[in-house]
């Protein structure tokens, strides 16, 4: 809100009280989003938790990377994908955690250390223009799946574009990249992926 201040609507009337306005008005659509999640109004998108689960079941390591708020991703986890999912995340790094947002690397970084892996061991998952920049700043390669908000995005440089990650009889369309003759993303997919 303070970046959308400063750069687009640059008439709005900002004091010293602007950053508790901003804060308050952050916490408000916190609730919202999380009474919109209990009533199921917001599902995962498709192949998500396939994959997620898929991804356990080989005991494969996953970390969220986000500029959202902890109790956002809390509560997107817990009624999409069961109370105690917050556990199946070796880090969950969230929030204010560091200074800068994306699009900066910092968030991913961060995670990396914490995770004590490097970026060439690992893939991202992304959606956005600044979700990419973040991403590839930190040096992963990143597969991104499109949204109505940002499927008119540059996502130059990511390993692979989709309009989603797609299931066995729901597959996903590519709209750059190589997707190894798949379908929907799985691990083989990803292991080709991470491996070319």
């Amino acid at each position: 809100m303070a970046y959308y201040l400063q750069k687009f609507n640059t008439d709005f009337p900002t004091d010293s009280s602007t950053p508790q306005l901003i804060k308050e008005l952050h916490a408000s659509k916190t609730r919202h989003y999380t009474a919109l999640l209990s009533t199921g109004a917001i599902p995962l998108r498709p192949g998500v938790k396939r994959l997620i689960n898929e991804a356990r079941e080989n005991n494969l390591r996953i970390a969220i990377s986000t500029t959202t708020t902890p109790a956002n991703v809390t509560a997107l986890l817990e009624h999409a994908l069961g109370k105690g999912s917050t556990e199946w995340f070796e880090v969950i790094a969230a929030g204010d955690i560091v200074p800068a947002k994306k699009p900066a690397p910092d968030i991913y970084n961060w995670a990396l250390n914490q995770l004590n892996l490097e970026a060439n061991d690992c893939l991202a998952f992304e959606d956005s223009l600044n979700g990419i920049k973040s991403s590839l700043g930190a040096g992963l390669k990143t597969i991104i799946t499109i949204n109505d908000y940002t499927k008119d995005d540059d996502f130059n440089g990511a390993s692979l574009v989709l309009d989603q990650m797609g299931e066995a009889d729901s597959p996903f369309t590519t709209l750059a990249g190589n997707n190894h003759g798949a379908s929907f993303l799985n691990l083989d997919l990803l292991y080709k992926i991470h491996a070319s």
